[in-house]
C-alpha cells in the first residue's frame, strides 16, 4: 500500500484520541520506508509481533491496515498475496463509524481501490491473470471512491498499470509498486 487511503471531507470533529496500534503500526513501516536500508526486515518483525498481539479477531481497522502494509514489506508476490488477503478481509469488517473514529475525513469505501489493486498485482506476478482481472476490474470500479488529489492520482496511474501489464501477461514487478524492490 502506499498510504492509508482516504476520501477527505471538511469536519469539525474533534482529533480522534491517540491509538497506540496505529501508531505502532505507523512508527514499524516508517523505519522501512525512512531511506535506512535494510530496516525492511525489523519493520517486517515490528509489524508480525503486533499482529500476534492483535490477533485475527482483533480491530478490523488495525488488522488491515497492518496487513495492507505488511504486504509492501515481503519481495515475493505470493507472501504479499497472503496478507493483501488478509487485508481485504478486514477491511469486509470495517464500518465507516470505525474507520472515522482514527481520522473522521476516512471512507471505508477509499481502502478498497489500494486492496484491489494490490492483490491485481499480486496475481498478475505470479501469472493467474483471470485472477488479476478480476481484482483490477474491482480497483476500477472502485476507483471513483478516491480522493481527487496526488494519493488519488497515484493509484488511478497504478490501477492503469497493472491493467495494462495484465493485457500483455507481464509478470515483472512495476516499478512504480510499494515495496522493496
Amino acid at each position: 500500500m502506499t498510504a492509508t487511503p482516504t476520501t477527505a471531507t471538511p469536519t469539525t470533529a474533534t482529533p480522534a484520541p491517540p491509538d497506540p496500534t496505529m501508531e505502532a503500526i505507523g512508527q514499524a513501516v516508517t523505519a522501512a520506508t525512512g531511506g535506512r536500508a535494510g530496516d525492511t526486515a525489523s519493520a517486517r518483525r515490528q509489524l508480525l509481533d503486533l499482529w500476534s498481539a492483535i490477533g485475527v479477531t482483533g480491530d478490523p481497522l488495525h488488522r488491515c491496515t497492518l496487513a495492507h502494509y505488511l504486504a509492501d514489506l515481503h519481495e515475493d508476490p505470493a507472501q504479499a498475496l497472503a496478507w493483501d488477503i488478509r487485508a481485504l478481509d478486514a477491511a469486509d469488517a470495517l464500518t465507516d463509524e470505525r474507520v472515522q473514529q482514527h481520522h473522521a475525513g476516512l471512507h471505508i469505501a477509499g481502502f478498497y481501490p489500494s486492496l484491489h489493486l494490490n492483490l491485481a498485482d499480486n496475481y498478475r506476478r505470479l501469472g493467474s491473470f483471470e485472477a488479476a482481472t478480476d481484482h483490477i476490474d474491482a480497483a476500477s470500479r472502485h476507483a471513483p471512491d478516491l480522493p481527487q488529489n496526488a494519493y488519488g492520482d497515484l493509484l488511478r496511474t497504478a490501477i492503469q498499470e497493472v491493467a495494462e501489464a495484465i493485457v500483455r501477461r507481464d509478470t515483472a514487478r512495476r516499478p512504480s509498486a510499494p515495496g522493496p524492490a
